[in-house]
């Protein structure tokens, strides 16, 4: 195949969350400005909420490609997606996924690419990408340190994990373990499959500066090169929306406020949104709060949070339902700090920022990147009490630790020293995970 003729077509399958295929997207926008030709697989109505975040300039390199998974009883098409699904639909879904193979072979067999890019649950798709002889390439969405832990302990090895920064406390193993039972043990399994799978080599939503050991020991582990293809986050500046928002963190001081989000998929507790306002009332920090409710669930601010504290802190606080432009958020001047799940693709975006992390982790890989941003210097993580509870007390002095203490100062400078490598490096990067592919597709 000679690939300075033609661009090489890949065809690209994320999981069906907003998180996956997002990155997805960042990193066929990236690779269609290398001679690549991206046609992105998923469910209609997965499509229909990225299509407007196609430009005219992408629109003629970048195809979406719908796949039609069965409408199972307790699954209409609207929930062929992560996105507003009641968690109990979570196990069918991933069914539902599965018996898309059979479409997805014809999807192969139509467009014919010239190579395969998927994600970390679905191990069906390299063996069907393989009988028509195409090359597949696994690309995780989360770190570095979490994959290669997860995978450390999903073999039972009898050796302990290697970077004993990263670990977890009884209460997040046993979270784990009921998420993975809640999707037909989909981690014991599909992702140990999917990485033996992937031709060569793993691609991972990371950078060096931040994970290189991790990087390196995943790498030996698997027994395939790691190739870091950046944070992928996308530009603050195509988001649309939000001027309210910058307004109000327009008249608050230089590094004063605090952005609090747990992403778009987790939802608080009662319990925890109680500890929360309490902290941020103790912390006595600006804030800017992000509250999202489950579909359907429709909530008042007053009722949700506990009575008078929207009224107490009016002057210093402000609480959104619903969304918020969190990149241009992170890159307002105002912003000293970010109250987050950890979340990898928050942690992505914060780094790329520059503002430090006061790391508040909820489940999955999340526990594991809170270790990570502390051991690194980049945040601090709000410690829960034996019972895995979050403690107003703990969570004030941890904001006040890196907005207001002196303490802060070096997270401050750690975190613009990463965000300065990833604005330096990132086309580099992308330029190695470009040849990667393209000596993947030409052999």
């Amino acid at each position: 195949m000679d690939n300075m003729q033609r661009p090489i077509k890949v065809l690209m399958l994320p999981w069906l969350a907003h998180g996956h295929i997002s990155p997805f997207l960042e990193l066929a926008k990236r690779l269609s400005a290398r001679n690549f030709h991206i046609h992105l697989c998923s469910t209609p109505v997965n499509l229909s909420s990225i299509k407007p975040k196609i430009s005219k300039k992408y629109s003629s390199s970048i195809e979406l490609v719908e796949l039609h998974i069965p409408s199972l009883p307790d699954l209409p098409p609207h929930y062929h997606t992560t996105k507003g699904l009641p968690p109990h639909l979570m196990k069918t879904l991933m069914l539902a996924f599965d018996m898309a193979s059979p479409g997805f072979n014809n999807i192969v067999k139509s467009l014919s690419p010239d190579l395969l890019v998927y994600d970390f649950l679905q191990p069906w798709a390299p063996e069907v990408a393989k009988s028509h002889g195409v090359p597949s390439v696994v690309f995780f969405m989360s770190g570095a340190g979490s994959s290669s832990f997860m995978l450390h302990v999903l073999k039972n090895t009898c050796n302990e994990f290697p970077f004993g920064e990263i670990f977890l406390h009884d209460y997040e193993l046993a979270k784990i373990i009921k998420a993975a039972e809640d999707s037909r043990d989909a981690a014991d399994y599909r992702a140990p499959q999917c990485v033996e799978r992937s031709s060569n080599f793993i691609l991972t939503k990371t950078f060096r500066e931040l994970e290189g050991k991790y990087i390196d020991y995943l790498s030996s582990y698997s027994g395939k090169k790691v190739v870091p293809v950046g944070p992928l986050v996308e530009d603050p500046s195509n988001i649309e929306d939000g001027d309210s928002i910058i307004e109000w963190l327009d008249k608050r001081d230089k590094l004063s406020t605090v952005f609090v989000s747990f992403g778009t998929e987790y939802f608080l507790t009662e319990k925890d949104r109680e500890e929360i306002a309490h902290g941020l009332e103790l912390s006595n920090v600006n804030f800017l709060w992000v509250i999202r409710f489950p579909v359907g669930e429709s909530i008042e601010l007053e009722e949700a949070l506990p009575g008078g504290f929207l009224e107490r802190v009016r002057d210093r606080g402000s609480v959104i339902d619903g969304w918020a432009p969190q990149g241009k958020i992170l890159e307002h001047p105002s912003i000293g700090g970010f109250v987050s799940h950890c979340g990898w693709g928050s942690v992505m975006e914060s780094m790329k920022s520059g503002v430090p992390i006061i790391a508040m982790p909820m489940q999955l890989d999340q526990p594991m990147n809170a270790r990570l941003v502390e051991q690194v210097g980049v945040g601090l993580e709000v410690k829960r009490n034996k019972s895995g509870e979050l403690e107003r007390s703990e969570i004030a002095k941890v904001i006040k630790d890196v907005v207001v203490e002196k303490d802060g100062d070096s997270m401050r400078k750690k975190t613009k020293e990463m965000s300065d490598s990833i604005r330096k490096k990132g086309e580099a990067e992308l330029d190695e995970v470009a040849d990667a592919l393209v000596q993947l597709c030409v052999r």
